[in-house]
C-alpha cells in the first residue's frame, strides 16, 4: 500500500486553513470531520502508523489499513481563515451529526449557532436570558438531544456519563441545555463513577449524578443561557456559582 502522508512544501505554502474528512473506502461513511494547517490532515494516519494508540478515531483507521485499504482523506475547504476553518468543520459536523462520528466534541459555536429548527431558533432568540443564583452545572446536551424524548430520556442523557473533575461535589443543581436554552433542571443528590459504555471510555474515569427534577427552579426552564455562554468553547460542561 501506498499512502500520501505529506503535502508538498510548495502545496502547504498556499493551502492555508483548511477542512477535511476522513471516510472509510469501502462505504464512504464519514468518520471524523478536522481542521488545520500544514500536515494535520495526515496527522491521524500517520499516528496510527507509529502505533499511537487511545481513540475510536485511531482505532477505526487501524481497522481499515487491517484490512490492507486505505483511509479516504478528502479536503472540503482551503485558502481559510483560522475563524472560516471552525465555521465550516461546525457546519459540518451538525450536518453530518456528532453521534455518527469518532470526534469527540461538537464544533465551534455549535451550542450558539448549531443546526435548529426554524421554532428553535425564534424559541432562542425570543427566550428571556437567565440569571442564575444557585452553584449550578449547565450540561450542553445538543449530540444527545432528540425531539419528543421522555422526562426519563431527558434525564438519563443529562445525568452522564460524563469527564468532570472533583468541582462536581461543589454543585447542587444540574440544568440540562440545548442550543443555549435550558430544557430541565436537577437537583443533584450525589455523583458516582459510571459504567464504561465502551472501549474507549475505560480510559477517563467518567461520572453521573442521580438527583430529581427540582421543581422550586423550574423558572429557569426555557430561559436562554447566553449569559453564560464561552464564545469557542466545545466543552458540554459548563460550571456557574461554584
Amino acid at each position: 500500500m501506498s499512502y500520501y502522508q505529506e503535502f508538498p512544501p510548495a502545496v502547504i505554502e498556499k493551502i492555508g486553513y483548511y477542512v477535511y474528512l476522513l471516510s472509510d473506502p469501502t462505504s464512504g461513511e464519514v468518520f471524523y470531520v478536522g481542521k488545520g494547517t500544514g500536515n494535520r490532515v495526515f496527522a491521524h494516519l500517520n499516528a496510527v502508523m507509529e502505533g499511537v494508540e487511545g481513540s475510536d478515531k485511531l482505532d477505526r483507521i487501524r481497522a481499515i489499513l487491517d484490512k490492507g485499504q486505505t483511509v479516504q482523506h478528502r479536503i472540503i475547504r482551503h485558502g481559510l481563515t483560522e475563524k472560516e476553518s471552525f465555521e465550516v468543520e461546525a457546519a459540518l459536523i451538525d450536518l453530518i451529526g456528532l453521534a455518527d462520528l469518532t470526534n469527540l466534541v461538537q464544533g465551534h459555536g455549535a451550542d450558539d449557532r448549531g443546526q435548529m429548527t426554524v421554532a428553535e431558533v425564534i424559541a432562542k432568540y425570543e427566550a428571556p436570558a437567565v440569571i442564575i443564583h444557585e452553584p449550578v452545572i449547565l450540561i450542553t446536551i445538543n449530540r444527545l438531544y432528540r425531539r419528543g424524548m421522555s422526562a426519563e430520556e431527558l434525564y438519563e442523557v443529562t445525568r452522564g456519563n460524563w469527564v468532570i473533575g472533583q468541582r462536581r461535589e461543589q454543585v447542587k443543581y444540574a440544568f440540562a441545555v440545548y442550543n443555549g436554552i435550558i430544557r430541565e433542571v436537577y437537583e443533584i443528590y450525589r455523583w458516582q463513577p459510571a459504567t464504561a459504555r465502551r472501549e474507549s471510555q475505560k480510559r477517563q474515569q467518567r461520572w453521573r449524578f442521580d438527583g430529581v427534577v427540582a421543581t422550586h427552579l423550574r423558572h429557569y426552564v426555557g430561559g436562554s443561557t447566553v449569559n453564560y455562554a464561552v464564545t469557542g468553547a466545545q466543552n458540554p460542561i459548563r460550571y456557574v456559582n461554584c
